[in-house]
């Protein structure tokens, strides 16, 4: 699984179960009619009850910059996490990271559980793609590695 280039993203969510967020590299898009995007996170995650239960999840494509707030999300406090970047709203309320390359504002429109998974299928309500900004940070073989646009 280590050689199964990933991008690294920052997933959250916020309503009555409250505000959390975690890091993920099990994001793929699903369709473009309508816009959704697939999402696989461990029941046993902090965020996988509140992310259900608010029915909201804000996916956040990290750059090279956020390796740090990578490294947030994947462990410690949960207003620790928050503390590190700005966030937005947009349509669903979920925070969005402010420099984001792209942030995908979605409602969760079905679930399915595999394994030790679930599986959220994310309908996409709102996105916001920072002009100038073609770039990912990507997780290959245990490690991360910077991806940018050809000019």
């Amino acid at each position: 699984m280590a050689r199964l280039g990933a991008a690294i993203t920052v997933l959250t969510t916020d309503g009555p179960a409250g505000r959390f967020g975690m890091t993920a590299s099990a994001v793929c898009s699903v369709t473009d009619q309508p816009p959704t995007l697939l999402v696989c996170v461990n029941r046993q995650a902090r965020s996988h009850d509140p992310m259900l239960e608010n029915g909201v999840i804000a996916v956040n494509l990290l750059a090279e910059r956020h390796q740090a707030l990578s490294g947030a999300f994947a462990r410690g406090p949960m207003e620790e996490r928050f503390a590190a970047a700005q966030w937005r709203r947009l349509s669903t309320g979920a925070p969005v990271l402010a420099d984001a390359p792209v942030a995908f504002d979605c409602r969760i429109s079905e679930t399915a559980t595999v394994g030790s998974h679930t599986v959220f299928f994310c309908e996409v309500e709102a996105m916001e793609l920072r002009e100038g900004q073609a770039e990912s940070l990507i997780w290959f073989d245990r490690a991360f590695h910077p991806l940018k646009a050809r000019d």
